[in-house]
C-alpha cells in the first residue's frame, strides 16, 4: 500500500492555512469556553471538509472531527463516575480533557509542518 505525498500538492493560499489554524485554535482553547468553541469549530470543520480538495487539509478537519467525537464518547463512558464519588469522576474528566489538548496540539504541531494529523 502506498503513501500519499502530500508535498507533491501545490500549496493552499494563506486564507486557507489561516482558517485551519483557527479552527485548531479554537479547538485547543475550547476548554475556556465549556465546548461551546469546539462545537463552532466542528460545524466549520464539516462544511471545509465536504469542500476540500487538498488530501493534507481533508486529513486535518477529519482529525478535528475524529477527536473531538472520541472526546465526547470518554467523557460519556466516564461520566458514571460521579455516582462513585466526586474525584473519580474529575480525575477521569480532566484525563480526557489532556488527551483532547494532546491531540489538538499535536494536529496542529503536524499541520504547521505540512504533515498528515496521523
Amino acid at each position: 500500500m502506498s503513501e500519499t505525498d502530500f508535498a507533491a500538492f501545490a500549496p493552499k493560499d494563506s486564507g486557507d492555512r489561516t482558517v485551519m489554524h483557527i479552527l485548531y485554535g479554537m479547538h485547543t482553547v475550547a476548554w475556556a469556553s465549556l465546548g461551546t468553541l469546539a462545537v463552532i469549530a466542528l460545524i466549520i470543520n464539516y462544511i471545509k471538509r465536504g469542500d476540500e480538495t487538498d488530501p493534507l487539509y481533508e486529513d486535518h478537519h477529519s482529525y478535528m472531527i475524529s477527536t473531538f467525537w472520541w472526546t465526547i464518547l470518554w467523557l460519556i463512558v466516564t461520566s458514571p463516575l460521579y455516582l462513585l464519588f466526586v474525584l473519580p469522576g474529575v480525575i477521569a474528566h480532566g484525563i480526557v480533557g489532556l488527551w483532547y489538548l494532546y491531540r489538538c496540539i499535536k494536529g496542529w504541531l503536524r499541520f504547521t509542518g505540512n504533515r498528515p494529523a496521523r
